[in-house]
């Protein structure tokens, strides 16, 4: 059985000020994993990880990672945005983008950030943006065919859109020196959501090969490699959690007898780590408001796929717990829906949970990457709010919830608009 870190109790006193749905995260939690992060890999000196945003858009969230030596991990203009607010610039900023529009870069650029390019081809495109080729700079590899690890297919680089193939890259090096770059870094993702601590070893020593590879051909200076994310999270309770200690001392081994002989041994490892940074230590809470018995038993919540997209997009598996009734029998089983008109709008399907009734709380596991920050307005349902659970108990706002006035704000410029505010 998962735990969860909130209470029935504490979300009783939270709902008197803060309705539900809303989405909680646990500074505790986050703070301490941030700290096993950091040992892990205290061994590179170089080491930082760049949280993806993508997963967590919360400059508040950002800021607590921040305080550890965190950047971040930006692949559009407004994340980019979100990174110049908060005061980052330089090289807290490392942009990982793919089919990325001049303004970007030009942003990117501006703010002094690590450009990632993800095609050869970016390179003139990317000359042509900010007049100049930066003298750090990053490029995206995709070794194709299957990615294994033994014997176990892992996932399919060679069907993804991400990356340069090793001629492409070898070339794109060759190019990036002529133009004036100077420090290089390598940057490979190629698999999600791995729950093996068998991974990052695995593709550090294939990234750390192709750099020994590379830095001969090419004659370039590898100042990084990029192991990006990739590094999952038990979303259901018979999965074993990841070891970061025991991948940070995986990847220290093939550093080791990788890079270190090939008189390598001072590039920093970088990391873009969203879901195993956040995901476990965010929830969704929500309530029940209608049962429906037909030819399947239904509890209706006050949440919905706007608020948690994943098992509606993917099937992806959420624990649910019934708060209150943790030590009660799971006898029953229920599809646990949203009110979207869409039959996929459902966050589980024949679950085994305790009786649910009326105005019990359910707390969705797993939620602190890529929950909120996947959400839509189908329907015009609106965005709930984001509260983070402070070390002390106490509870702050950190996102209000969406307003009719917002869903309605891009009709700013229409005869409509006063009478929609």
């Amino acid at each position: 059985m998962k735990k969860t870190f909130i209470s029935k109790t504490k979300v009783e006193e939270i709902v008197k000020t803060y309705p539900t749905p809303f989405h909680l995260y646990d500074e505790k939690g986050i703070r301490e994993n941030m700290e096993k992060m950091k040992e892990a890999f205290a061994w590179n000196q170089g080491f930082k990880e760049y949280f993806a945003v993508k997963a967590t858009p919360n400059p508040y969230l950002i800021k607590i990672l921040s305080e550890y030596g965190c950047g971040v991990d930006c692949s559009s203009y407004t994340e980019l945005m979100l990174a110049d607010a908060m005061g980052l610039k330089g090289e807290d900023i490392m942009f990982s983008s793919n089919d990325t529009p001049a303004k970007d870069y030009q942003y990117c650029h501006q703010l002094g950030g690590i450009i990632n390019l993800d095609d050869i081809s970016h390179i003139p495109f990317l000359e042509e943006a900010i007049g100049e080729i930066p003298e750090t700079i990053s490029c995206r590899y995709n070794p194709g065919g299957l990615f294994k690890i033994s014997t176990a297919i892992m996932d399919n680089p060679g069907d993804a859109k991400y990356g340069m193939t090793t001629p492409q890259i070898t070339e794109a090096f060759k190019i990036l020196k002529e133009k004036g770059a100077k420090n290089f870094g390598i940057h490979a993702f190629l698999a999600s959501n791995t729950v093996t601590n068998a991974y990052y070893p695995t593709l550090a020593k294939l990234l750390f090969e192709v750099a020994v590879d590379l830095q001969k051909e090419t004659g370039v200076k590898i100042k990084f490699i990029n192991l990006s994310g990739g590094i999952g999270i038990p979303y259901s309770p018979d999965q074993e959690a990841n070891d970061i200690k025991v991948i940070g001392e995986g990847v220290r081994q093939v550093y080791e007898e990788v890079l270190v002989p090939a008189g390598m041994g001072d590039v920093a490892i970088y990391t873009e780590l969203g879901r195993f940074m956040l995901g476990p230590y965010g929830c969704l809470v929500t309530k029940a408001i209608h049962e429906k018995n037909t030819y399947k038993d239904y509890i209706g919540v006050d949440a919905c796929a706007v608020d948690l997209m994943r098992p509606a997009m993917y099937g992806a598996y959420h624990h649910i717990t019934v708060l209150g009734k943790e030590a009660d029998m799971a006898d029953k089983k229920y599809d646990i829906t949203g009110s979207l008109c869409e039959n996929n709008d459902k966050f589980a399907i024949d679950r085994m949970l305790p009786e649910i009734e009326m105005g019990d709380y359910l707390v969705i596991h797993d939620t602190g990457a890529h929950g909120y920050s996947m959400g839509y307005n189908y329907n015009g349902k609106l965005k709930s709010a984001e509260l983070l659970l402070k070390e002390d108990g106490s509870v702050k706002l950190i996102r209000r919830a969406e307003k009719p006035s917002d869903y309605f704000a891009t009709f700013d410029f229409s005869e409509y608009y006063d009478k929609l505010k």
